[in-house]
């Protein structure tokens, strides 16, 4: 306990802090943002190794070796793809410098230190994120059922379609019902941009 008391009082130890909107520009997540594609920096934790920049498309994980290094790993999670689950947030005890957020995105664990001073943000950030993950768990539910529709309706049409068609025309009638099928539920059920959930959780 000593130890870590010494560790932060020299600023020695990995606590992260959160970035202010005006320094955005200031980071090595920056120079990552998809301007093209319209993503939105909502919020950026840095440590002495690491950055973690949530934007409205993903998670841009900047991940240094340690802080001496100045390699770096740059690992991206885009939320159409990358389901975020088990979020929780662990708050400073009475000597503690920093708060513990945790989640997992895409099977990775996350978990990020920040210190305590940071805790109304970090709520926000709890809030958002814990949204984002009912939000997708919601879809993929709503998804799974859109499938099992699909399997019906394409036994039906194939059933009808084999009355007054070839083989081969009833699979192309078929086919082309199950892609569209798939293609305008997934639009609907697998969200990419969850800018309109930052905007509600996160103070700008």
């Amino acid at each position: 306990m000593f130890k870590k008391m010494a560790a932060d009082a020299l600023g020695l130890s990995d606590i992260g802090v959160v970035v202010p909107r005006e320094d955005f520009d200031k980071t090595d997540s920056d120079d990552f943002i998809f301007n093209e594609k319209s993503e939105k920096i909502y919020f950026l934790i840095k440590t002495k190794a690491d950055e973690y920049c949530f934007t409205n498309l993903g998670l841009i994980h900047v991940d240094g070796a340690n802080a001496m290094s100045k390699k770096r790993m740059l690992r991206r999670y885009d939320y159409e793809y990358s389901v975020i689950s088990d979020v929780l947030l662990e708050t400073a005890g009475t000597i503690d410098l920093d708060v513990e957020i945790k989640f997992t995105i895409n099977n990775v664990p996350q978990s990020i230190d920040i210190h305590k001073r940071f805790i109304n943000e970090i709520k926000d950030l709890y809030k958002a994120l814990h949204a984002i993950s009912l939000e997708q768990k919601s879809n993929a539910t709503k998804l799974d059922y859109a499938k099992e529709g699909l399997t019906l309706a394409a036994q039906a049409l194939g059933r009808t379609s084999s009355q007054n068609a070839t083989p081969a025309q009833s699979f192309e009638d078929i086919t082309r019902f199950a892609a569209g099928w798939l293609e305008a539920n997934k639009d609907e059920y697998k969200r990419k941009d969850f800018g309109e959930v930052f905007e509600k959780y996160i103070n700008n």
